[in-house]
């Protein structure tokens, strides 16, 4: 997944009225506002009622469903082999992202983590907090990647080992 498209991607599901937030790789490489390494996919937080208006609009750019689905994250991808891995939430009324497991359970992807802000290619684009970036990146082993992109935020943004 090249930052251009990813640019284009976001481009086109904002210009539709789609409220996004980057999370993963890219969500990481924006708020350090540099590509810190390839991405095999773009991960995108959007709000439950939004994902078949986020569906549509990924099929007029040809990405097409291959795994899961809503209410739980689900994956498209075109023919190009580039994949977007879809986390739709709900917000309660605190307004923390609720976000159905596959596993059955839900996890809270707190309030103040969606008022990130950074950049792909000098377009600015909103993701997680880098505090929820690294709080996403807890609970499972953590690849030679996830293991950099958490110290990557931690010694940008001066965040110890408890955030």
């Amino acid at each position: 997944m090249l930052a251009e498209e990813v640019v284009g991607l976001v481009d086109h599901l904002e210009g539709l009225g789609v409220d996004l937030w980057l999370d993963g790789g890219w969500g990481v490489d924006a708020l350090l506002e540099t590509q810190t390494r390839p991405h095999d996919d773009l991960d995108l937080v959007v709000p439950l009622d939004q994902v078949p208006r986020v569906q549509a609009a990924l099929a007029e750019r040809g990405y097409l469903l291959v795994g899961g689905g809503a209410p739980m994250s689900f994956e498209l991808t075109d023919d190009a082999g580039r994949q977007v891995d879809v986390h739709p939430v709900v917000f309660d009324e605190r307004g923390d992202g609720i976000y159905r497991m596959r596993e059955g359970g839900t996890w809270a992807y707190p309030a103040d983590g969606f008022g990130g802000v950074g950049s792909v290619l000098g377009r600015r684009v909103r993701c997680l907090t880098p505090e929820v970036q690294i709080l996403c990146h807890s609970g499972y082993d953590l690849d030679g990647d996830d293991v950099r992109d958490v110290e990557a935020l931690r010694e940008r943004f001066g965040l110890g080992r408890d955030e």
